[in-house]
């Protein structure tokens, strides 16, 4: 990569060009985010993960941005436009507005009023007049009148055309409004359709709507834009014409000095109409993009930052479950699983309203209990999940046996997914949905790969967001967690081992397959039999992958294979077997991690060997932790403003917090009611968070709650 283009990534995230120069080197040669940032400290200079992605993505807009330069320098080439100043301008340049500015005299166009002009043989007069050779262009006009043009006004106008297309294609021109423009405020009126149409009642708060546009919150142009699209509001730039046709006047003439009154007539009305026709539409368009693609990003970013809360939220782990699915008319679908997550049984009972079969459900449940030796219980928190939580209190539940609540989200479509009908090609759409509730408990993080983040409920207007760069920040997001947190190499699935660095679909299919015919693995050195696995995927991915029980116990801890000479030698050094060191914390802090430095392994390589061998395959995630809601809570009619009740958290997004109090509707903590103005959500609480609220305002009609933060009253995370 170009050293302009290391600098100026160097220059955005505040790093050094020898940090991004290796990085990209890395990159290039096939490293992947989890390794580099992981197992390559030395080269990157201790960059995270999130570091490392965001650099990868620069040097990628980067890397199209000079195929795109190529594309134009031989474009205006092939017209002999080119000049050196040209292509010293269009080569030096970072601004994608700056190259497009200066390629759009020569870019192909449709037929234009320009081009009209300049067939009727108006360019010499629009030239006249462009370098102010004229101080009376009536009379230069009437030398153009002839067959083609009827009068010495036709003639005018087109050279204002002409003039006019030349305005709104000079580049300083076009920058200066941009400037102008995104001062200026965003405004929105609804439509003749959206005053008509019950669907545009959401979107009431920007029936007449105005905001300045550099500050505009992401939510608030996302949703006028989403209206926009679907034909209920007009948005539009509140730009001051006068202003900036005065601007554009005023260019002009330091440029090519100033013009007679009436050759400055017909400058001036070029300008406008350059500015009305051609520059505002153009200009508007480009700055609400701009102010889009800015939206899409904190979007993202919040969204990614709840996605990762997610999939790290607390395991209960291996745990004999019943999972169930609860229902009022079609009853609670109820499935039963093994320690490993394995279908053992499933059924429905039909506890509640209409049928109200108590009895015949208590009986079946607790034999269930009995025979499956359940040691959890997983209750999905849709229609019916406080009433089936109050039933569950009615059954005799072994000692340790806790009931959980488990967020729904995604879960339908999930059991309608190719994934699901792989997985249980025999069962219906309603099992595999109880199946996956119980499987969430157990180990959210290997259940929730198989699920298309957009449809697990926690972001923003994901789907008006640039899906593009919504795709690598979850892919982004997904690989950090499972690489994190580290992957079982004998009991994952494909789909989560899909995720591990240097893995992809195709070879976790072939390690699930070499799995089921040669049995489980024993070291990690045998992933080297894998068919198409070879050096570079087994340095990758081997870090990532754990295996239990093994003959060497490092491979059950993040200690890179290419280490264990490393803690070998440590090992001898201290007179006991690597067996030994490994979990030994007092014999790990007797280690000076600078004696064992060398060429291959530096200062943090080595200290995270040591915290490793400490705690070898420690998991990331926190312990789940009980919860319950209010009893007296039951409707929004229940609620009173002042009440003080327990909560959790369910979707974190720019203006405030999502809360599940135990109604079907969830309440919102405006960002204003968390803290000081400026307050980031993300900064104060956490998805599934436990919190406890103060209800502040309670409309039934819209079944809107608003609710207060209690300081100081948050604790752990639950499903």
């Amino acid at each position: 990569m170009k050293d302009l283009y290391i600098k100026h990534i160097a220059g955005i995230m505040g790093l050094k060009s020898w940090q991004v120069e290796n990085c990209i080197e890395m990159l290039g040669n096939g490293d992947t985010i989890p390794f580099i940032s992981r197992y390559r400290k030395e080269k990157t200079g201790g960059m995270d993960d999130a570091q490392v992605a965001e650099l990868k993505h620069l040097a990628d807009v980067c890397t199209e941005l000079e195929k795109r330069k190529e594309t134009i320098l031989k474009t205006i080439g092939e017209a002999g436009a080119l000049t050196d100043e040209l292509r010293e301008r269009i080569s030096q340049s970072l601004n994608a507005s700056e190259i497009e500015d200066l390629y759009l005299p020569f870019r192909p166009k449709r037929r234009t009023r320009a081009t009209a002009a300049k067939e009727l043989g108006l360019e010499p007069l629009a030239d006249l007049m462009w370098n102010v050779k004229t101080s009376r262009p009536e009379s230069d006009a009437r030398k153009f009148v002839g067959d083609k043009v009827k009068d010495v006004q036709e003639a005018l106008a087109g050279a204002r055309d002409i003039i006019a297309e030349r305005l709104s294609e000079t580049p300083a021109i076009r920058e200066n409004l941009r400037g102008i423009f995104r001062l200026r405020r965003i405004c929105s009126k609804v439509t003749k359709s959206g005053k008509s149409s019950p669907e545009a009642a959401k979107y009431r708060s920007y029936f007449e709507f105005s905001h300045p546009l550099d500050r505009i919150p992401s939510h608030n142009l996302l949703a006028m834009l989403r209206a926009e699209n679907e034909g209920y509001l007009s948005v539009s730039i509140d730009t001051d014409p006068l202003k900036c046709g005065n601007k554009i006047y005023y260019d002009f003439c330091q440029e090519h000095s100033y013009p007679s009154a009436a050759l400055g007539e017909q400058i001036r009305l070029a300008v406008d109409d350059a500015f009305k026709r051609l520059l505002e539409p153009s200009i508007s368009g480009e700055v609400i993009r701009e102010a889009k693609h800015r939206a899409d990003v904190e979007s993202i970013k919040v969204f990614g930052e709840n996605l990762r809360q997610l999939l790290l939220s607390a395991p209960v782990g291996q745990k004999r479950t019943m999972a169930i699915d609860p229902g009022f008319r079609n009853g609670c679908k109820i499935a039963c699983l093994d320690s490993g997550g394995e279908l053992l049984y499933h059924t429905i009972i039909y506890p509640h309203p209409p049928q109200n079969e108590k009895v015949k459900a208590i009986t079946s449940l607790q034999q269930m209990i009995d025979k499956y030796g359940i040691e959890a219980i997983a209750v999905g928190n849709g229609t019916a999940s406080r009433e089936t939580e109050d039933f569950l209190k009615r059954i005799s539940l072994p000692e340790g046996c806790k009931v959980w609540t488990v967020s729904e989200d995604g879960a339908s479509i999930y059991s309608a997914s190719e994934v699901a009908r792989k997985e249980f090609p025999d069962e219906d759409v309603t099992v595999r949905g109880a199946v996956s509730i119980g499987r969430r408990l157990m180990d959210p993080l290997a259940e929730l790969v198989k699920i298309d983040p957009k449809n697990l409920g926690v972001g923003q207007y994901q789907h008006d967001v640039d899906q593009n760069l919504l795709r690598e920040e979850l892919d982004n997001t997904v690989e950090s967690c499972v690489n994190s947190v580290g992957v079982n190499l004998n009991t994952a699935s494909t789909y989560l081992l899909a995720y591990v660095a240097g893995i992809g679909s195709a070879l976790a299919e072939n390690i699930v397959s070499y799995r089921n015919a040669e049995g489980a693995f024993t070291s990690r050195e045998q992933l080297k039999k894998v068919p198409r696995l070879g050096a570079k995927a087994f340095e990758q991915c081997a870090g990532f992958l754990r295996i239990r029980g093994g003959a060497n116990p490092l491979d059950n801890s993040a200690v890179h294979p290419e280490s264990y000479p490393i803690v070998d030698r440590m090992a001898r050094d201290l007179g006991v077997s690597t067996a030994e060191l490994v979990g030994n914390d007092k014999l790990c802090k007797g280690i000076r991690p600078e004696d064992y430095v060398s060429e291959k392994a530096g200062l943090p390589t080595v200290c995270d060997i040591l915290k490793e061998l400490a705690k070898p395959g420690l998991d990331p995630r926190q312990a789940a932790s009980e919860f319950s809601f209010d009893d007296d809570i039951r409707s929004i009619e229940d609620l009173k403003t002042g009440m003080e009740l327990p909560g959790i958290v369910t979707n974190i997004t720019n203006f405030g917090a999502f809360v599940d109090i135990g109604l079907h509707e969830n309440g919102l903590i405006h960002v204003s009611r968390m803290g000081p103005r400026g307050t980031d959500p993300t900064k104060v609480v956490k998805l599934h968070q436990q919190i406890r609220v103060v209800v502040e305002s309670v409309d039934t009609e819209r079944m809107r709650i608003g609710l207060r933060l209690v300081k100081g009253g948050g604790s752990g995370p639950r499903h």
